[in-house]
């Protein structure tokens, strides 16, 4: 059984904790957390079982790999001790915008440094996570980055120089798709529904095509079209996002984010 550290017990520390322990990859006893003066690691500690670090050196202690998971804004003031003690260790970064060049900085003695971008379904295990590797990863840590990034659900490797478009995509994807169901339940409301009854048929329709989709092997277009008739209810709604350019604005929504992220990515 592999060794994992947490630099961080935030919310996606906390999602690939419980998938680790979920999927019986990794016993709680084999995984150790740190997260500073605040206290979530010693709440997730209390609830998982794993084993709250007092130290760095205590963490990192025959670890086989270090999961950078604090804030991306402290990566700057992170302790300098980490350099040594990521020594010959796989590390795995979950911070949004930080380059892997700019991660050697700070690792710059980690045997392989591998920069991933979640998106939030991985804390029910439904997310996908996209990684890129400094290196190309041996076996073993290709298999460890598997079990890590898999306890958040689906995982795709990509060049880094595409990181930021997934982070337009699915890392920001769900907020669109919140977003969507959000104007769904207004819209349902408009049309004379009782506000709980819009949410809840905004919530299940978009829970049930989404189900859909995931189980047919047609494409979007395809199962669309099965819904449409000609010049019937469904064809009508369509016709009201063509003209406001739905697709449109959905592709605008993605560069827009991808743009910040390039953005974030040089700071």
């Amino acid at each position: 059984m592999m060794r994992i550290s947490f630099l961080g017990a935030g919310t996606m520390a906390s999602a690939m904790v419980d998938g680790l322990l979920a999927k019986r990859s990794v016993c709680a006893a084999d995984i150790s957390a740190i997260s500073g003066p605040d206290p979530t690691g010693a709440a997730l500690a209390a609830r998982t079982g794993i084993r709250l670090a007092a130290t760095i050196d205590e963490l990192v202690a025959g670890v086989d790999a270090v999961v950078v998971a604090f804030k991306p804004q402290n990566l700057a003031s992170a302790d300098p001790r980490l350099a040594d003690a990521t020594a010959g260790r796989l590390v795995i970064s979950i911070l949004a915008g930080k380059r892997l060049a700019r991660l050697a900085d700070s690792f710059p003695k980690a045997r392989n440094i591998v920069r991933c971008m979640p998106n939030t379904p991985g804390r029910i295990g439904a997310g996908i996570t996209a990684w890129c590797p400094m290196r190309e990863p041996t076996p073993a840590d290709r298999a460890i980055v598997g079990t890590v990034l898999g306890a958040l659900g689906r995982v795709v490797e990509v060049p880094e120089a595409q990181l930021d478009a997934v982070t337009g995509l699915s890392g920001s994807g769900p907020a669109y798709v919140f977003e969507f169901a959000a104007a769904l339940r207004d819209a349902g409301a408009a049309a004379g529904l009782a506000p709980e009854v819009a949410d809840s048929l905004a919530r299940e329709t978009l829970l049930g095509a989404a189900r859909l989709l995931e189980r047919e092997t047609k494409s979007p277009e395809k199962l669309r079209d099965e819904v449409t008739s000609p010049n019937g209810t469904t064809f009508a709604g369509l016709q009201c996002l063509s003209a406001g350019d739905f697709r449109g604005l959905i592709r605008r929504t993605v560069l827009a984010a991808k743009a910040r992220s390039e953005e974030l990515s040089q700071a």
